[in-house]
């Protein structure tokens, strides 16, 4: 095969575009020729190297603050995911090569494309609060109480939705294009071929969800970007020449985003089933039948071998079952390429490959949220993981709608508490170079910054002090 595939087709115009190295945010040109390390290569550089990254160190993935050693954390999830992104990302250029008419770019390798998904597949829960999905509703229910709502009465609808709805994905995107700063301002200046990788719904709040705030429960529909984005978002749509949805008034998305969701399925179904068997919530038995059934065999017996362990043993059946699934995730993928490109693809490519993958997805998914999401002791940690970051959005959201006036007033008319408060934020905006004003809905994101950018262990303690609470903190 050669180095480079050649430009041949509409589709490959239509790739070039979604390929594109122009940073956001940047009105540099990208140097073409730079074959050492790539635009790509340096976008997943920054993202290991930030700030943020390093936070899911300690956040959560399934099991919120577990002091077992061993079990995954966001940083060691985003990991994995990243590395079969890479497979996923290369394979899918490669087949995409055999194809007639649907060759890539003129400079473009498989391998370009690999780090473009894996780069995405790193930064993918680089912007989820605290407690994993357990923080995200903490802060739906938040706003939802009569004190918050009493302010968000004031708002328009877009920035409601925005908190009623509240997603990490959302926060992800704020946090890439905004808040990791490049000297010049303007988040991270990743390329836009990284960021439509990695963004899973490239709409707003209000293009998936009814309009009518009163109807916002648990059920919302997801959403990539908060409204204070929305120009960064319609730059980068712009940018990869992306359509609009045929299902809402958003984007559609960028094809290699169903390359990122399909590793982060991988792993879901794969490798965090594993920390049930750590954690004994899970049995051998009960993670060994849906590796099978990914693998495309169905034995007779389910037994450890006697001359392996139980982690052995599900370490070569997880490298089988990925095997096949990166090969026929790939196969959908070239498959469903032309609806991809047009924007009219439903589902995730799992719906579109082999049945008896299907099923061993969905088994992994209902054997999780039966066994693993309703476990009393994950419970039990989710509820204090709602109550600890109401704590902190107690005490700290209230500064963002006395605004302007509490950083104008003096100190002798400020209460104690606000001023403590108020010194515990101040490093944060400076270091983004805000300050609290008038403006009610940027300042509540000002202030979400700050206690998502959390890892679960400084919120618990940060919440614990708030309360009074001294001693031993985990």
């Amino acid at each position: 095969m050669p180095n480079h595939l050649p430009l041949s087709s509409s589709a490959t115009t239509q790739w070039s575009h979604l390929l594109n190295a122009q940073r956001l945010g940047s009105f540099k040109k990208p140097k073409a020729g730079e074959t050492a390390r790539s635009h790509f290569h340096k976008d997943y550089d920054r993202l290991v190297f930030s700030h943020s990254f390093r936070q899911l160190n300690q956040k959560t993935q399934v099991h919120p603050l577990t002091n077992q050693l061993g079990i995954h954390t966001r940083l060691t999830h985003s990991l994995e995911v990243s590395c079969i992104g890479r497979s996923l990302g290369m394979m899918a250029a490669e087949k995409l090569h055999d194809k007639i008419d649907s060759g890539l770019p003129a400079g473009i390798s498989p391998a370009d494309v690999g780090v473009i998904v894996q780069a995405a597949c790193l930064a993918h829960d680089i912007g989820n609060p605290p407690f994993g999905h357990a923080g995200e509703y903490a802060i739906r229910d938040w706003f939802r109480n009569p004190n918050a709502q009493a302010v968000l009465q004031n708002l328009s609808i877009n920035e409601q939705l925005d908190l009623l709805a509240y997603e990490g994905n959302a926060q992800g995107f704020r946090l890439l294009a905004r808040n990791e700063h490049h000297p010049d301002k303007g988040g991270m200046r990743l390329t836009c071929a990284t960021l439509g990788a990695f963004m899973k719904y490239p709409w707003l709040a209000t293009d998936s969800n009814d309009v009518s705030t009163q109807h916002i429960g648990n059920d919302v529909q997801k959403f990539g970007c908060f409204y204070s984005e929305a120009d960064q978002l319609e730059a980068l749509a712009a940018s990869l020449h992306l359509p609009r949805s045929e299902q809402h008034d958003g984007f559609a998305r960028h094809p290699l985003a169903y390359l990122l969701e399909a590793a982060d399925d991988i792993c879901y179904a794969l490798i965090d089933l594993e920390d049930g068997i750590n954690l004994n919530i899970l049995t051998y038995t009960d993670v060994a039948s849906i590796f099978y059934e990914l693998i495309g065999e169905r034995p007779s017996s389910i037994h450890v071998p006697a001359h392996m362990s139980v982690r052995q043993s599900l370490a070569s059946l997880r490298a089988r079952a990925m095997m096949r699934l990166v090969n026929t995730v790939t196969d959908a993928f070239v498959a469903n390429n032309d609806a991809m490109l047009a924007g009219t693809l439903h589902g995730s490519l799992f719906t579109h490959c082999d049945t008896s993958v299907q099923n061993g997805i969905n088994q992994a998914k209902q054997l999780a949220r039966e066994q693993i999401f309703n476990h009393p002791s994950k419970v039990r940690m989710e509820l204090m993981a709602n109550q600890c970051l109401h704590r902190l959005l107690d005490a700290f959201m209230p500064l963002a709608w006395t605004g302007g006036q509490t950083v104008s007033m003096s100190s002798v008319s400020m209460s104690f508490e606000q001023q403590r408060l108020l010194s515990l934020l101040q490093p944060h905006l400076d270091e983004h170079r805000r300050e609290l004003a008038n403006d009610t809905y940027l300042n509540i994101l000002n202030v979400l910054d700050f206690i998502t950018g959390m890892n679960d262990h400084e919120a618990y303690r940060l919440a614990q002090e708030l309360q009074g609470h001294w001693g031993t903190m985990v």
